[in-house]
């Protein structure tokens, strides 16, 4: 299910009509869920991750990797589909990631921590993505 832009909620009142109440608090308040908790924490299925809120395509899941970190993690994402926002909210600076369409949060990225050759962690809210198998 991919929306079109002209489908898209337009206020977090209609969003909240669409999303479940914990894909909301994610997606739209900027949540976090527990670590270890989201489906798709050991996925290994092939496949492309979709924004859960508007459907674009995000991540391959050629680029997920297991970092151990208790959220799905993916080295890269679709060239143009998450955009990166800084993040002052627990008092640091973090990268948020957000949807390039719909701005809903995706979670966070890290750089320079030696997982993959990229050198990059898209640490991603199971909630805020759904598998489209092969």
């Amino acid at each position: 299910m991919s929306l079109d832009d002209n489908e898209l909620p337009r206020t977090e009142d209609e969003w909240r009509v669409r999303l479940t109440p914990e894909e909301f608090h994610v997606l739209r308040e900027h949540g976090t869920e527990r670590p270890w908790t989201g489906e798709y924490v050991d996925t290994k299925t092939a496949g492309v991750y979709n924004c859960r809120a508007c459907g674009l395509e995000l991540f391959s899941s050629d680029t997920k990797f297991d970092s151990h970190c208790g959220w799905p993690s993916f080295d890269d994402a679709i060239p143009g589909r998450v955009k990166e926002i800084v993040d002052r909210s627990l008092g640091m600076a973090r990268t948020e990631i957000r949807c390039a369409r719909c701005d809903s949060h995706l979670g966070h990225v890290f750089h320079g921590e030696g997982f993959t050759p990229k050198d990059t962690r898209h640490c991603v809210n199971s909630v805020s993505i759904r598998l489209e198998p092969r």
